[in-house]
């Protein structure tokens, strides 16, 4: 049986440690929600603010599939594969955790803050050599159409790979636009975040920053009531 789930953007965890200014969808590091634990497969969605001239200091990560989207400013990445790499608006990064990778992720603007979401998902396969990859995702390519992002490494799909059978797209959809997300798989529920605006996922209106989780569902409707930008997850409701 199908069950739904709204996370209000002012329910969120939250950490203001100056420097980063977090809210968290999920239980993350001091926040700890047992009816937030994941969605599915979906571990952790949070959004982070980071200011400038400061940043995560090296750390390690094993046996997660980690997807960056920045918002605003630029993200300079550096991990123990040899990868120096600054992610801007409009692009994607994807990093296999595998059997254990270490990075560092700071923001070089003397003035301007970063603002970035950063995905967690549970991956299908366990020690898997760790992989990157990242790309840029062109706005006009997502207007009043669904922009798949990111897909599973074994299958013949648009986007970026994981170890996971998840999708992530992105939709800006024109206040009054319609589309309708179809799900792949009738074991996959669907996260959806709002990044910006207002819209209605079948009837439940939800507003900026809010997450709204359906499982049991083939299709979701989404109707835009303000001009909104869109993050959807579709993911493994099993694990």
């Amino acid at each position: 049986m199908g069950k739904k789930v709204l996370h209000e953007a002012n329910t969120r965890g939250h950490a203001d440690h100056g420097w980063l200014n977090a809210y968290h969808s999920f239980s993350f590091a001091g926040y700890h929600d047992p009816e937030r634990v994941h969605f599915g497969a979906l571990r952790v969605l949070n959004n982070d603010v980071v200011a400038a001239g400061t940043g995560f200091g090296k750390h390690p990560h094993d046996n997660m599939e980690i997807i960056t989207v920045v918002l605003k400013g630029a993200l300079e990445h550096q991990d123990s594969m040899g990868h120096t790499q600054a992610i801007r608006p409009g692009e994607v990064q994807v990093m296999s955790a595998g059997t254990g990778v270490t990075h560092s992720e700071y923001n070089h603007s003397k003035s301007e803050s970063v603002e970035l979401l950063q995905i967690w998902i549970f991956p299908d396969k366990r020690n898997v050599a760790p992989r990157y990859d990242q790309k840029m995702f062109e706005a006009a390519g997502r207007v009043n159409k669904i922009q798949q992002l990111v897909s599973s490494i074994d299958k013949d799909e648009a986007g970026l790979k994981i170890h996971s059978d998840t999708r992530i797209s992105r939709v800006n959809l024109e206040a009054g636009r319609e589309v309708e997300y179809i799900l792949t798989d009738d074991k996959h529920g669907l996260y959806i975040f709002m990044i910006e605006g207002s819209a209605t996922a079948g009837e439940q209106v939800l507003s900026r920053r809010d997450g709204y989780g359906i499982s049991g569902e083939e299709r979701v409707s989404l109707k835009a009531n303000t001009d909104s930008d869109i993050l959807l997850l579709e993911v493994p409701m099993y694990m």
